[in-house]
């Protein structure tokens, strides 16, 4: 009988996952955590054990070699696998829970490792062989992809008839002291950030050079700040899922003084993803520039403010205009005193746990790959009160 949880990647946001799931080892019953780099693992491990007395398996893996991964699986039997992994990496984990006929959780969609481009479309291709196995998949279960899609399915069900026009805002407003730095993965953030923006209106997507839209929004908590359009994962499953919709956008903060390092490093050559050679070694430029920018996990003590991370929804509830905005604010220094994590991490960290919770007790149950508005979002919504990351609702006129 398949029992426990194995959980891929040994970063920030699995640190987190981790520790939520050492709170609630009587569900999870086993934790297993694998990673190349074993010494993060050890460090994670001995992190839960000092403070829950929670003793965590760990093991040594190569997420991108589908027969490691198939070996350690069965070796495991796990109940579900949560891939906190890179998102180059999704489909080599999703095949190995294919083969090992167990189900799968991530936060994030595939990313081609040698183009600018992430995308849903080959995961979802995988929804057959996930359902002729009587497996399933949750896509997205972090903050944004993740959270946002839960708000979107909430407020469907409960405020609206039809949804016609959705903005998502994500702001964070921390200040860790540094010039430049990343608060996820270096490569992925400024692979984002950097691309042009695309946003999906009257049934077609619309592409925009990179931060050229830009408006400007108070956030409850922090007030108005400077929020650019970009292209985000999400966008592409709740156009496809929340029937009727109009008009999807996604809109992100940043400081000035992140936009002009980012230009900068973009006009140098330093975002590229295609190999040069240096000195006689091929190199990756953004890869390289990671090793030099702050790992993000190190910022955990030093980050000080808040998050806020919502909906804007309008629609038409019984024949009437109707406009709402769901939200949550995080303050990073509660979720170091917490988990030892900014709140980047934690924004993310946690909602996978309570996607992993929600498939392992068969609470969510789906046979094959969905994105995760297209669950009952009643329950997650009650466990991201319970969880450490409480919403709100305001009406707008």
């Amino acid at each position: 009988m398949k029992k426990g949880i194995l959980i891929i990647g040994a970063g920030g946001v699995s640190s987190v996952a981790v520790h939520k799931c050492a709170i609630s080892i009587n569900i999870f019953e086993k934790i297993t955590l694998a990673s190349r780099t074993i010494k993060k693992c050890q460090d994670i491990k001995k992190t839960i054990f000092d403070k829950y007395q929670v003793d965590i398996n760990i093991e040594q893996i190569d997420a991108n070699d589908i027969n490691q991964l198939v070996v350690l699986i069965n070796k495991i039997n796990p109940k579900v696998v949560l891939n906190l992994a890179l998102p180059y990496q999704d489909l080599d984990i999703m095949d190995a829970c294919i083969k090992c006929k167990v189900d799968y959780i991530d936060t994030a969609n595939y990313e081609h490792p040698n183009e600018a481009k992430f995308e849903y479309k080959l995961q979802w291709d995988r929804h057959e062989q996930f359902k002729n196995n009587s497996i399933q998949a949750l896509l997205g279960s972090g903050f944004d992809p993740g959270v946002t899609g839960v708000f979107c399915a909430y407020a469907k069900k409960h405020y609206f008839d039809e949804i016609h026009y959705i903005d998502i805002l994500d702001c964070n407003a921390g200040d860790h002291g540094y010039a430049f730095a990343t608060n996820f993965n270096p490569e992925i953030n400024l692979r984002e950030v950097s691309a042009n923006g695309r946003y999906w209106q009257e049934g077609k997507w619309i592409t925009t050079k990179p931060l050229e839209i830009k408006i400007k929004w108070d956030y409850p908590e922090i007030g108005v700040k400077d929020s650019y359009l970009l292209y985000h994962e999400e966008l592409e499953s709740l156009s496809k899922n929340i029937k009727g919709v109009k008009r999807i956008r996604f809109f992100m903060t940043f400081s000035q003084s992140y936009i002009t390092h980012m230009n900068c490093l973009q006009n140098i050559g330093m975002l590229g993803i295609n190999k040069i050679n240096h000195k006689g070694i091929d190199i990756i430029p953004i890869e390289f520039l990671s090793t030099l920018l702050p790992n993000p996990s190190s910022l955990a003590s030093k980050t000080k403010g808040k998050t806020n991370i919502g909906c804007v929804i309008e629609g038409i509830k019984n024949g009437i205009k109707k406009k709402i905005y769901i939200y949550n604010v995080c303050n990073h220094e509660e979720c170091f005193k917490e988990v030892g994590s900014q709140a980047i991490s934690y924004t993310t960290g946690v909602p996978a746990f309570i996607g992993a919770k929600l498939v392992y007790q068969d609470i969510w149950n789906k046979k094959g790959v969905y994105n995760i508005e297209q669950f009952d979002p009643d329950v997650f919504m009650e466990e991201l009160n319970i969880q450490g990351l409480p919403w709100k609702i305001k009406v707008l006129d």
